[in-house]
């Protein structure tokens, strides 16, 4: 097992990580897009993720060319840059929502550039930041962007694809902070109707690589299917079916579901 630069100790994320393994839990981290489906419902969510069982969440920055995610986050990053969200506007949103929880704040790379790495690093942390992930930015890509960002003491969360091969896994999760986020399929975001069933394969393989903790995320849209990927890895990543909730009927439904959530992946496993 390598070391990594981010303990399982450091840091607000380290310290919700250590109390979940504490307990005997699994993390239940939804993502959200920054403004969708307006800034009060964004909020709004913010400051009820926590009563609703969330331990950690992704607060997506909408940009205009989300290639990674599939259609419902593609289609709140539009509504939410429609309506008028910026980087520096979902920064303030974070702010004003003084949610309890550590928040990850999602980017693709272009808003980060465009504001200057460590100018963005240093008001995501103002803001309340616990953590960055650039989608877009593959590890060693562009030392001079990662330093910036590491630089301001943020964690910085990489990604590890179904298609990284154990060699480049041994780098990603030597490199992570916070935790490493494994993505369950191939493809862009969005509902799947099962676990894949190599996943098991790839979380223990992304453990013989660190001592961080493993989230996995990309299709998980059921109480079901969080139950499943939570006995497997310390997190459990929501996404579309989130954002598809938040979009129906503001934050008051995506909470309440989040709650289902929580109660499934904490259920024993004769009763999940």
């Amino acid at each position: 097992m390598s070391g990594s630069p981010t303990t399982s100790s450091d840091g607000r994320l380290g310290q919700r990580w250590a109390a979940l393994r504490a307990a005997g839990r699994a993390a239940l981290i939804p993502y959200v897009t920054a403004g969708y489906p307006d800034a009060g419902a964004t909020a709004a969510f913010l400051r009820g993720a926590e009563r609703a069982g969330a331990d950690v969440v992704e607060l997506g920055i909408p940009w205009s060319d989300p290639v990674a995610d599939g259609p419902v986050i593609q289609a709140s990053t539009h509504a939410a840059l429609e309506g008028g969200m910026t980087l520096s506007r979902a920064l303030a949103l974070l702010a004003e929502a003084r949610t309890g929880l550590p928040v990850v704040v999602f980017s693709y790379l272009n808003p980060i550039l465009a504001d200057g790495p460590a100018r963005f690093a240093r008001a995501a942390r103002a803001a309340g930041a616990a953590g960055v992930l650039a989608v877009d930015l593959p590890v060693d890509s562009d030392p001079a962007v990662e330093g910036a960002l590491r630089s301001s003491g943020l964690p910085l969360v990489r990604l590890a694809a179904p298609t990284t091969t154990p060699q480049r896994l041994r780098r990603i999760a030597a490199v992570s902070e916070g935790f490493l986020y494994l993505l369950a399929r191939v493809g862009v975001t969005g509902a799947s109707a099962t676990v894949p069933g190599e996943l098991a394969a790839r979380v223990a393989a992304a453990r013989a690589c660190t001592n961080l903790p493993i989230a996995v995320g990309f299709g998980i849209s059921s109480a079901a299917q969080a139950a499943d990927v939570a006995r497997l890895a310390d997190g459990v990543v929501v996404g579309s079916a989130v954002v598809e909730r938040l979009g129906q009927g503001g934050a008051e439904p995506a909470l309440r579901w989040l709650a289902e959530l929580r109660t499934a992946m904490d259920a024993p496993r004769s009763a999940a």
